[in-house]
């Protein structure tokens, strides 16, 4: 698996981008902190970490569900970091979004083949007819059955249901598509059929992907690069190869540490971890160190620590 860059620009760079959110007693939580990322063209994207250090929070900023407050986003080369609701209608064409939970991401009350074609609709580029055929379409690409167009959400099970979300994303034609943990909900054996549907249309579409996970095993799956994220900062960041086989930031390795093995010959004693759980809440007027990053090898940076 090879990521096509080509020498263009990438589809989306991230340039020092950073939010916070207040709390009470006036409290600020430092969610994504000064962090820098590119996709290129083809690309997958993994951004990985435990729950709470920040990977959500940056691919809502990168969609603009979140205003950044500080830091840049370029869109091939077109910053929108600032653009308004109008000017950024005509770059949701470019970049679409998969959530987590694919129930919550339908309304139930409306048939899931009206749901593929509403961003054709709300963006005017296709007639009736045309939209059907593309709806129609969607859903042979997908794997899923075209009598099934009329079908209610709870008609369907949980990897169906995200098969109907990927083809509403894909349904613009976008160029790159966050996948916010979008296999997490599933079932082991219905992960493998999405994942391998993913790299399908990767393939046949030339996508980009910047796929949230949690999930180490299904990120050593589906990525080209990995982005290592802790308490709202990139720590460590390379080739899917350069991060799983020689991790150098102890976070990762930790991470890495907690993967379970399944053949008792193959797991390893690591010494259990201690201590407070580091929080990303800092009182106002004080925020967290920023980390520096050191290139240890080409493509391969790591905080250092």
């Amino acid at each position: 698996m090879t990521s096509q860059n080509n020498g263009q620009s990438p589809v989306v760079e991230v340039q020092g981008i950073s939010k916070q959110f207040s709390t009470d007693h006036n409290a600020r939580v430092h969610a994504v902190t000064d962090v820098s990322i590119h996709i290129d063209h083809g690309e997958t994207l993994a951004v990985v970490g435990e729950s709470g250090c920040g990977k959500s929070t940056l691919a809502n900023l990168i969609i603009r569900l979140h205003h950044a407050d500080q830091g840049r986003i370029l869109l091939k080369g077109v910053d929108i970091t600032d653009l308004n609701p109008r000017e950024m209608r005509a770059h949701r064409q470019t970049l679409q979004i998969i959530f987590q939970d694919p129930f919550a991401s339908l309304d139930p009350r409306v048939r899931v083949g009206a749901s593929v074609a509403e961003p054709l609709r709300v963006h005017k580029v296709a007639t009736k007819e045309e939209a059907t055929d593309r709806v129609r379409h969607l859903f042979e690409l997908v794997g899923l059955e075209r009598s099934m167009l009329n079908n209610y959400p709870h008609q369907f099970s949980g990897g169906q249901r995200q098969r109907v979300c990927i083809a509403r994303a894909l349904a613009l034609k976008p160029e790159l598509v966050i996948a916010d943990e979008a296999v997490s909900a599933l079932d082991v054996s219905v992960q493998a059929q999405v994942m391998n549907l993913m790299l399908e249309l990767q393939q046949e579409m030339g996508l980009s992907y910047l796929f949230i996970s949690h999930d180490l095993a299904v990120v050593e799956r589906i990525a080209h690069r990995v982005a290592v994220m802790y308490l709202g900062q990139i720590v460590e960041l390379g080739s899917r190869e350069q991060v799983f086989r020689d991790p150098r930031h102890s976070y990762t390795k930790r991470l890495l540490g907690a993967v379970p093995i399944a053949d008792p010959r193959q797991r390893t004693e690591r010494p259990l971890l201690t201590g407070e759980i580091p929080s990303p809440v800092w009182p106002a007027g004080e925020s967290p160190a920023l980390v520096t990053c050191t290139e240890v090898e080409p493509g391969h940076q790591v905080a250092d620590e």
